[in-house]
């Protein structure tokens, strides 16, 4: 039985392919026109999509970017089988089938105005949306965003003139994008790429962390979305230095719409350990609910 409580919410569009870009290591950006799921679209939220006729399945993307006025949203992509290879051959002017937005999302908190965002790989996606609809807003946030990748960054990196206290000498890039938005950001590989700390995306919130006063640290609060083992470190980084953390999950996922039941994880809850679905129960959770201490 299909869940009605996200009824209303989520659009079945047919979009058209604006833009398709292609960076190295078979990374795609994906520009469609969708303007209600545009207009409803929030940061951690995602789309289900299709990838080609031939492929009746379609796949998850999280939305990188949305522009409600416009009315596009955007999706950065690697390719992983058969599916998203067909999606990379669609050109301007095809159509594609999306369904979103879809899934809780990351949610500010006002008395945390020093947000960390961590994001790994296809989890640099919701980071990027996190700190453009911050700026959108306007505010009083001071984020610092923090992207690792081991392949070449799919946006123009820049040597950064935002001064950050005690990090690594090698960390000196950001992403242009963000720069120009005045928002500070750092880069962290073990692939040797110009201007990235050589290491993990934790080595350099600690970094940064441990450069902080008791009075800003009660002000971070750490989102993150990436790799398993990455959101695993990222949890451990909060408990260590004892912030609040949310996490966006990635999972296999069929129909996406909470009636399947096949992306289900076990989370604490106060009535002990349920089973919930990173569709629509997510894909945004509290890291201490999804990645307890281990016993």
């Amino acid at each position: 039985m299909t869940d009605k409580t996200h009824r209303g919410t989520i659009f079945l569009e047919d979009a058209e392919v604006l833009q398709q870009e292609e960076h190295p290591g078979r990374q795609f950006i994906l520009r469609v026109r969708a303007p209600k799921c545009a207009r409803a679209a929030l940061p951690g939220s995602f789309a289900h999509v299709t990838c080609d006729p031939a492929v009746p399945m379609r796949r998850p993307l999280s939305i990188m970017r949305a522009d409600p006025e416009a009315g596009w949203i955007e999706f950065l992509y690697k390719i992983v089988g058969e599916g998203l290879g067909h999606l990379s051959s669609r050109r301007p002017g095809d159509v594609i089938s999306v369904l979103g937005p879809i899934g809780k999302p990351f949610v500010l908190n006002p008395q945390r105005r020093r947000p960390l965002l961590i994001g790994g790989g296809v989890g640099i996606p919701p980071m990027l949306f996190v700190a453009e609809d911050m700026h959108r807003k306007g505010g009083d946030f001071e984020p610092l965003v923090i992207m690792g990748s081991e392949l070449p960054f799919p946006f123009p990196t820049v040597a950064s003139s935002i001064a950050l206290e005690g990090l690594s000498e090698q960390a000196t890039h950001g992403l242009e994008l963000l720069e120009k938005l005045q928002i500070p950001s750092r880069l962290a590989s073990w692939a040797g790429l110009e201007g990235c700390h050589r290491g993990f995306v934790t080595d350099v919130a600690r970094q940064w962390l441990d450069g902080l006063s008791a009075e800003e640290l009660s002000q971070v609060e750490i989102m993150s979305c990436g790799p398993t083992p990455m959101l695993r470190a990222v949890a451990q980084v909060a408990r260590d230095y004892d912030l609040p953390c949310q996490v966006s999950l990635e999972e296999f996922m069929a129909c996406a719409v909470g009636g399947c039941a096949g992306c289900t994880v076990p989370v604490n809850t106060p009535d002990g350990v349920a089973m919930k679905r990173v569709c629509v129960d997510g894909p945004v959770f509290e890291a201490r609910d999804v990645f307890p201490p281990a016993a």
